[in-house]
């Protein structure tokens, strides 16, 4: 079972405009992947900083 595999790419024949079609649409699906992210955040931030608030004493 302790057998080692092994993988050997030879060549990868992609066409060049195939590949720019890729990485435009790659990096499209990139933008809502952000925002949803940055609203993560966002609301993460606005949790911990009104907990923390709670616990701070002002004089």
């Amino acid at each position: 079972m302790d057998e080692e595999k092994r993988v050997i790419i030879g060549g990868i024949d992609i066409p060049f405009m195939d590949l720019v079609v890729l990485l435009i649409k790659l990096a499209l699906a990139s933008i809502p992947a952000m925002i949803v992210i940055f609203g993560f955040i966002a609301l993460m931030s606005t949790v911990f900083g009104g907990v923390f608030n709670l616990f701070m004493f002002k004089m």
